[in-house]
């Protein structure tokens, strides 16, 4: 027996959600405050959540051949990292470096930066954003090797819960030579702490 595709909530459904929540916290929903907030949080979840509606691997489907002999680390640092506690809906911020090796071709910079944002703009563990950011570069470019770390403080530990500000949480994944290289991988976390 097959079961039939969830549909979506649509927007109405989101909002009546969202007044739920006002009136759970205690509040009234219809208070002239409050009266738009149902439209507003919807309209930002659905941009802070956009990454649910591209493949962030096609960003890396365009690349460039003339590289001109070009076989070094290529890294672009401090992509901001705007993200979603999958545990507590909260949200974590912080920056990603990301590194490849290329083999024979590059990619345009800014895709790195839309692959980031890609995944970054779901529910997510920090831990596994940074896996599937390298992952995609690996897979696509087919470099010699990848290196992504992920540094962000998370709102779950800041605001609530352990109550510890400032504390941040760092996660790397790195492939192929940035990982079984010893120079290669030290290079890349030299160049991602340069500049700091």
């Amino acid at each position: 027996m097959s079961q039939s595709p969830k549909t979506r909530p649509t927007q109405d459904d989101a909002e009546a959600a969202v007044r739920t929540l006002i009136e759970w916290a205690g509040d009234d929903p219809d208070r002239e405050g409050l009266l738009e907030t149902p439209k507003r949080v919807a309209k930002a979840y659905r941009e802070l959540f956009a990454g649910y509606e591209t493949d962030p691997r096609d960003y890396l489907e365009r690349t460039f051949d003339e590289v001109g002999g070009y076989d070094e680390l290529v890294i672009l640092k401090d992509i901001r990292v705007v993200s979603f506690c999958e545990h507590h809906m909260l949200p974590f911020l912080g920056k990603a470096h990301v590194g490849y090796l290329p083999s024979n071709r590059v990619v345009g910079i800014s895709k790195l930066a839309r692959v980031v944002h890609g995944f970054a703009r779901r529910l997510q563990i920090q831990e596994k954003l940074t896996a599937q950011i390298a992952g995609a570069i690996q897979d696509i470019l087919k470099p010699k090797g990848v290196g992504v770390v992920v540094i962000s403080e998370h709102s779950c530990m800041t605001m609530r819960g352990v109550n510890t500000p400032g504390s941040r949480l760092t996660t790397s994944h790195l492939l192929g030579e940035v990982r079984d290289d010893p120079r290669t991988r030290q290079e890349f976390f030299d160049l991602v702490r340069s500049g700091d």
